[in-house]
């Protein structure tokens, strides 16, 4: 398995995949909604606010996630770790969890203090995100599954308290996504 940035001459092969892998596990309309999304996301989300990671076998793309920058009202540097794709056929093996530590290290590296996602605990927390509720840090939309809103400090630490607005790119301004 190799990991690797994202770049924009894979986006239609990443579209596919989370169009393919959506579509599997949540339906045919999952799959284009989710599919659009990625389209949506890394074609408007400005380059310095978004970092995708992509892993590769020999057959080709087995996953790919991205990180997308998240406002938060302490002023941290923050992102929000959101779709989360692995090919039907990778799946199961860690491919998923291996990506997500990669994408973590790249953080890392930029001095990214915080990270978010909305999801499976029983998954998420396996890479170091812990569950959070919305009187630590506000979502920036109610929540359809309260339970999955996670978080982690890259730091090391407790996510801090911070009352106030937070603000994702405009990709994820849509309810339907909470």
């Amino acid at each position: 398995m190799e990991f690797s940035l994202y770049t924009p001459e894979a986006r239609d092969k990443i579209v596919a995949l989370f169009t393919r892998v959506f579509s599997a596990s949540e339906g045919e309309a999952e799959g284009r909604n989710i599919g659009d999304l990625v389209a949506n996301l890394t074609s408007t989300t400005p380059a310095d606010q978004l970092i995708g990671c992509v892993a590769n076998d020999d057959t080709g793309i087995a996953g790919a996630i991205f990180f997308s920058r998240f406002v938060v009202p302490s002023g941290q540097l923050a992102y929000l770790l959101s779709p989360v794709a692995v090919a039907t056929e990778s799946q199961g093996i860690g491919v998923g969890q291996l990506l997500i530590q990669f994408g973590l290290d790249q953080l890392r590296a930029r001095h990214v203090d915080l990270v978010f996602t909305y999801g499976d605990p029983a998954y998420y927390t396996k890479t170091g995100f812990m569950q959070i509720n919305d009187s630590i840090v506000e979502p920036p939309y109610p929540l359809s599954q309260p339970i999955g809103w996670l978080a982690q400090s890259l730091a090391g630490g407790a996510v801090p308290a911070m009352q106030g607005q937070t603000k994702c790119v405009a990709a994820f301004a849509n309810p339907d996504y909470w």
